[in-house]
This record gives C-alpha cells, structure tokens and sequence, in this order.
C-alpha cells in the first residue's frame, strides 16, 4: 500500500529573510557611526567645515591639529565609542550579527550620510569594534601604532600598520576569544584592514613622494 503525500507535504519552505529586528539593528549601527563628529566640533569650536582645512579629514588627528587636544581627546573617545557601544548592545545570536553591526558602524563613520559621505577613515570607530570583540587583539595594536607614529610621525602608515596587525593578532589568538563569532571577527578585520588602506590611498602617494605631513617627529612639536 503506498504513502499518499499531501500538496503541502511536497511544498519545500521558503527561505525566510534577514528578520525586522536584524535589519533595525545593522541601520542602528550604521546612523550611530555616521555621527560626524570631528565635523560637530569644528563648527562648535570655529564655525569651520574640517573638510577645508588641514589634512581636510574629519578625524582626531585633523581635529587636534585645528583645535589642540581639548576637543581631539573627546572626539577620539565618541569615535571609539562609535564602534564599541553598537556592538555591545547587539544580541549575541545569529553570530554574525555583533560583527555585522559594529562593521555598519565603521562604514557609517568613513560613509557619513550627514556629511555627503564625506566621513573619516574609520581607524578609531575600527579600534571601539574590536574593542568590544576582540579586546587583547586591540590592546596588542596599540603599541605599533604607538611606536610607528614615535619612530615616524606619520599617523597615516601607523594606522595603516596597526590596522594589519589586527587581523594577525586575531588569528595568533584564536580568532578574537574562540566564541562562535570568531571566523566573523577575523574576516571582518580582514575587509576593515582593507578598507582602512584603501581609505589612506592619498596618504599612501604622499608617503611616497615624501611630501606626507608629519604629525610630529622625534624631538620635536608636532606639525601644525
């Protein structure tokens, strides 16, 4: 006697898409990261658009050498907070979904709708993300950057330098802590390292030509 199978027993599922609340939180991150905030303190402090004057970048380095450390410490710290505070609010499940956010967060930095896009180069709203995923991974790039912009004084190869050697601190670790995030963190920081690179391509020809300014030198004041 045969097994009579009913229509909907032969219907197949369909495949379900990324859930309201997925997306919610991946826009959440991205806004929150898009919050120009070297751009706010220019105009706060000057009346100034950073983007028309010194290294014409909305970031701490461009923000301190316009502004002195007053307003650059605190726009570091929101920037970093940028990255850290989406990823530690997002749920832990799917596993991909903290390392998804935190990403959205650095392209809303680097990608800022407020600003016509004209955002910074994500390094610090990079250094909050993994932060909150990969903390000792973080804290071990630190000192390279660190010790290239000491060595150096370009700000520019020493985020460049300390963006790579996040991917690698990563792996030597274990993939940021072993979690069921891991292969995410380490492939986020892969792209994130990638886009950091790509987003100092102009660094990266002054660099060359040896016309790149100098946050500071050795033995000296930084460049203003």
């Amino acid at each position: 006697m045969g097994i009579h199978r009913g229509a909907a027993d032969d219907q197949v599922p369909a495949q379900a898409g990324p859930p309201l609340t997925t997306i919610l939180w991946l826009v959440a991150g991205y806004l929150l990261g898009a919050t120009p905030t070297s751009y706010l303190a220019g105009r706060l402090a000057r009346g100034i658009d950073l983007r028309e004057h010194g290294s014409k970048n909305l970031g701490a380095t461009n923000v301190y050498r316009l502004l002195g450390w007053t307003y650059a410490i605190p726009v570091a710290v929101i920037d970093i907070a940028k990255g850290a505070v989406p990823v530690l609010l997002a749920p832990p499940q799917p596993a991909w979904l903290r390392v998804a956010v935190g990403a959205a967060a650095v392209l809303g930095h680097m990608f800022s709708p407020y600003v016509r896009f004209r955002g910074g180069k994500g390094v610090a709203t990079a250094a909050g993300m993994f932060l909150a995923l990969a903390p000792v991974a973080l804290l071990l790039a630190i000192p390279v950057w660190t010790l290239c912009v000491w060595l150096t004084g370009y700000v520019s190869l020493s985020s460049i330098l300390a963006a790579l050697s996040v991917p690698a601190w990563i792996r030597l670790l274990g993939g940021g802590g072993g979690g069921p995030d891991s292969t995410y963190v380490f492939g986020a920081s892969v792209v994130l390292a990638l886009l950091i690179i790509f987003a100092h391509r102009r660094n990266i020809v002054r660099l060359a030509q040896g016309t790149e300014s100098r946050f500071r030198s050795r033995g000296s004041r930084p460049v203003p």
